[in-house]
């Protein structure tokens, strides 16, 4: 089990539930754009946050974020080491950091006291695409060996500094690198591991390398808070993430959606109803699993499994529960009388 750090009030690593972290796209200055953003994210299951501060402005602009948030803010720090004391001053709850990075050691030893002084995490962000020149020789490329040897530079720059409240990221854009990575540093330490990959895309490859390098991990008991990073919404890495975490059995709150794939017996529109019911549960909090099933012959008693479900004819479809028939409506019905039941649940 990893050692536990807090980040603001809630707990990483330890034991404690694998929480979902994204990040803002606004500009971190905006301090209304900010906030509206984080508060849309906070809805959609958003546990800690963090916001980029490249400069001055976006420093200034954390403890005004804070007051009008309900979710841990975290920062993320590149070079500037003034960028971080200025953050840590204004509240931030976590900062996000490669110590190798800031410069000399004394300015190491400023963020660490800063932090220290205020119980504030330092995550160390180690990135397959910035690894240090001295590691890519060694290594002759970002391999999992040189992104662990990296964090442990990292980490006994901090611990010169008697700071070791520290949380560690090993993320590169390939999973297996990702993977070997990871499962490296999970044998070799006890910190807890913020896991992700970088650059992982756009919305259909970027969720699928998620779900298999994020899901893969956390399959195997790795990994303490994720984050989803995609070319998109934010919103959408934090459903994605809300998702791996249902699929690998690490969460049970709010609803589960299974479907049948069609086939020539279909005669309902089963992709669009799907995608409609799909939309909906986003707004469902009850933990249910909700079945679309394309054929009224053998769709109900496929879809036993589930709390309720829909099941399409030619021009009409059934509503189930638990595989028992309830009532029969017609198609352009089905979906409202299915949440109406949802309702009842």
């Amino acid at each position: 089990m990893t050692k536990q750090i807090m980040v603001g009030g809630v707990a990483v690593g330890g034991g404690a539930p694998v929480t979902i972290q994204s990040m803002t796209n606004t500009r971190t200055d905006d301090v209304t754009a900010t906030v509206e953003q984080i508060l849309r994210l906070e809805a959609a299951g958003c546990e800690i946050i963090r916001c980029a501060v490249p400069d001055m402005a976006a420093a200034h602009a954390v403890g005004a974020i804070k007051e009008q948030i309900h979710i841990p803010l975290v920062v993320d720090i590149h070079f500037d080491y003034k960028l971080a004391l200025e953050a840590a001053a204004a509240g931030a709850d976590a900062v996000r950091i490669n110590p190798g990075n800031i410069g000399s050691e004394d300015r190491v030893k400023a963020v660490a006291d800063a932090c220290r002084k205020r119980n504030i995490p330092i995550r160390i962000g180690v990135n397959g695409g910035s690894l240090e020149k001295d590691l890519l020789a060694k290594y002759g490329g970002p391999t999992p060996e040189a992104l662990v040897e990296s964090a442990f530079g990292h980490i006994r720059l901090l611990n010169k500094y008697d700071f070791d409240d520290i949380c560690v990221s090993l993320k590169t854009s390939s999973v297996p690198n990702t993977i070997a990575a990871y499962r490296h540093m999970a044998e070799v330490s006890d910190y807890p591991l913020h896991v992700g990959l970088t650059e992982a895309g756009t919305p259909r490859m970027g969720i699928l390398k998620s779900a298999v390098g994020i899901g893969g991990l956390l399959s195997l008991g790795i990994g303490d808070t994720i984050r989803v990073s995609l070319s998109a919404d934010p919103i959408e890495e934090v459903y994605a993430a809300r998702d791996i975490l249902k699929v690998v059995g690490l969460r049970k709150d709010g609803p589960e959606l299974i479907s049948c794939p069609t086939c020539g017996r279909t005669k309902i529109d089963l992709i669009g109803l799907a995608g409609e019911v799909e939309e909906r549960l986003k707004e469902v909090k009850k933990p249910i699993t909700v079945a679309v099933m394309g054929c009224v012959v053998n769709g109900p008693g496929e879809a036993r499994g589930a709390d309720v479900g829909i099941a399409g004819g030619d021009g009409e479809g059934l509503i189930f529960r638990h595989g028992e028939i309830i009532k029969k409506v017609p198609q352009d019905q089905l979906v409202d009388e299915l949440f109406r039941l949802i309702e009842t649940l």
